[in-house]
């Protein structure tokens, strides 16, 4: 059994990671960049959770610890601007420094929330997840990993020992799969959706993809096996939960049918089985493509909102 650990008390106000600088400009893109700042801005507002709340801007990670992950050659070509067409191209967003210094600020800002989980038990990042980006290219909108780099930072720092990766994004996570493939100091669980990006899907410690169109029955059946596996195969130290909203049945990049209510259900699951076994948990948004970004901004919300409300004992 992993060691039974004593958290401290939360602090008031409690802090999330967040950056005003998550907001780059793409141009025409599927990809909501103004969901950061939306987030923020709804729990900040919000009479309860408000109060209880401050912003942290993380600080961009130096490349030393990129590279804990990342190839040399890739973060000197991000350094200068020497990306070719073909790697923008599977990058599927725009270079610019600004872009770049985004995706490290956000590296930053799972490290931030990683070193809070592992003192207060939960710690929350208004960003990251992005689980597409292999150590010597990105991919779908994903320039650079945060979750692989913090978990190499955290382990070769003594921060945690174990770290679990549970990747309910409706695409599998395949830089997470392929950079851990052979560890057995971390394990990759993915539930997404089979028919879908990436069509090379590298093997997850553990993968579960769903047929077109699984709806909620489905989805949390799926994730209920899923937890009961790992309970049998692995002890994590800290679990890093990349919590998509892009299994959302009114997605633009989804073919599933998850609801509002189904993705309550579906964090309720996540969050129960954390505290049920005394480990860490660190919050990543992932992806989220709905027709109207306001479902994309209500799913994220309501997902930090269960967190804080189990670990802070708030009640709405």
């Amino acid at each position: 059994m992993a060691e039974t650990r004593t958290w401290e008390p939360p602090p008031r106000p409690f802090p999330v990671a967040y950056s005003p600088k998550y907001r780059v400009d793409y141009g025409p893109h599927v990809f909501p960049v103004e969901k950061y700042d939306r987030v923020w801005q709804t729990l900040r507002q919000d009479d309860v959770l408000g109060p209880l709340l401050e912003a942290v801007e993380p600080a961009p990670l130096p490349l030393e610890d990129l590279a804990r992950v990342h190839t040399w050659e890739y973060l000197q070509k991000l350094e200068e601007g020497r990306l070719t067409p073909y790697e923008v191209a599977i990058l599927e967003i725009p270079y610019r420094r600004d872009v770049y210094e985004a995706f490290r600020i956000s590296c930053g800002g799972t490290w931030q929330a990683a070193q809070w989980a592992m003192r207060w038990g939960l710690g929350v990042h208004i960003g990251g997840g992005f689980h597409h980006a292999f150590p010597d290219h990105g991919e779908g909108f994903c320039m650079l990993n945060d979750v692989a780099v913090a978990i190499e930072k955290g382990l070769a720092e003594g921060l945690f020992r174990r770290a679990l990766i549970v990747d309910l994004d409706v695409h599998h996570g395949n830089g997470n799969a392929a950079i851990f493939r052979d560890r057995s100091d971390v394990f990759t669980f993915s539930i997404h959706q089979e028919n879908n990006y990436p069509f090379v899907k590298p093997p997850s410690h553990l993968d579960i993809g769903l047929p077109d169109g699984a709806d909620d029955r489905i989805y949390l059946a799926a994730l209920r096996r899923g937890l009961a596996t790992i309970e049998t195969r692995f002890e994590p130290d800290i679990v890093f939960y990349i919590a998509g909203a892009d299994p959302y049945e009114h997605d633009r990049l989804g073919g599933l049918g998850l609801t509002m209510a189904g993705f309550r259900e579906r964090d309720t699951l996540v969050f129960e089985w954390v505290r049920r076994r005394g480990v860490a948990c660190v919050i990543t948004l992932g992806g989220g493509y709905a027709l109207r970004v306001e479902d994309t901004v209500a799913i994220h919300v309501q997902t930090i909102r269960q967190a804080l409300e189990l670990w802070l004992s708030i009640q709405s």
